[in-house]
């Protein structure tokens, strides 16, 4: 997965551990998927497809098709966590799922070596098809989904796929939701050895 992008006054994160989970997490702290050109940044540095892929057909009706398979798929990742099973949801997603992904090839680099390409640019319902699929995928393997956590950071509503050593991960992001959770235990600290 590619590493956070910024193009606005806040990142796209790609820390959750797959990439269904990383369309989740961009309602979190605000709205990221704010327009199509967004979206076309989200899909690139998510590796929905390879750099330099033309997507010159991103408009707002992916933007609609996007957002809505978040909200399915978050529904149902929810439903799992707190075992009230959202069978709307995992309609939806298996409907999503049924679109064929893009078709790749393989292609010639600079210097010589292959690298992954699209035989034509990515039609929307094709990738939804990838993201839809990775949550199936993730869902229906015991080992993986008994890997999901909640972030336990304030009000962060980030699920991940806890991957750690010792499956000890307690936030999305140690640098995001981690660093705020050590401050406030120092201030808390600090607090108390004042009083």
């Amino acid at each position: 997965m590619a590493s956070g992008t910024a193009t606005a006054s806040y990142e796209l994160r790609f820390d959750s551990g797959r990439i269904c989970l990383d369309l989740t997490a961009t309602t979190h702290p605000e709205e990221r998927l704010d327009s199509a050109a967004r979206l076309g940044v989200w899909v690139v540095a998510s590796g929905l497809v390879p750099e330099g892929t033309a997507l010159t057909a991103v408009d707002s009706s992916w933007l609609l098709g996007f957002r809505e398979l978040r909200g399915h798929i978050a529904q149902l990742v929810r439903g799992e966590l707190d075992g009230r099973p959202a069978d709307g949801a995992l309609a939806r997603v298996n409907a999503v799922a049924l679109a064929p992904p893009p078709a790749p090839c393989a292609v010639r680099g600079d210097d010589g070596s292959l690298n992954r390409g699209l035989r034509v640019p990515p039609h929307c319902g094709e990738l939804l098809s990838v993201v839809a699929r990775d949550a199936l995928d993730l869902l229906t393997d015991p080992r993986a989904r008994a890997s999901l956590r909640q972030c336990e950071g304030d009000n962060c509503p980030i699920v991940y796929l806890d991957t750690s050593r010792g499956r000890r991960r307690r936030w999305c992001s140690s640098e995001v939701c981690g660093n705020r959770e050590r401050v406030a235990r120092h201030r808390r600290r600090a607090a108390l050895a004042r009083a």
